[in-house]
């Protein structure tokens, strides 16, 4: 398995004033659902921040989220780790395969796979 990108999340409630601020560093929306948005660097692509007011399907926001090539594989070998398993593994409507995992300091993490 291989990882293919990391992006934190920011709970936030000031999505159009982060897509400014972000702007200025030299971010542009590459994604905006209405509930979470994501901005990246044109030069480097996966260099990204999403901001996120609430996670439609999920218990939390995550604190961050990894991409990875088969989230299947990575969710069993979470499952055997006894690691806490925070949003089961599930299709979400957006085109993405994904769990949540609380980490060692208690940080969810979004671990996801576009389908």
């Amino acid at each position: 398995m291989s990882v293919r990108r990391v992006v934190p999340n920011v709970r936030s409630e000031a999505m159009p004033e982060n897509r400014a601020f972000y702007g200025l560093l030299g971010f542009e929306e590459v994604m905006n659902q209405g509930w979470i948005m994501t901005v990246a660097s044109p030069a480097v692509p996966t260099a990204q921040v999403s901001f996120m007011t609430e996670d439609r399907t999920g218990p939390v926001v995550p604190d961050i989220s990894v991409e990875v090539d088969d989230v299947d594989a990575v969710y069993a070998t979470v499952r055997e780790s006894g690691a806490e398993i925070v949003h089961p593994l599930r299709d979400e409507e957006w085109g993405v395969r994904r769990f949540f995992v609380r980490d060692p300091d208690g940080r969810v993490v979004n671990v996801l796979s576009h389908r």
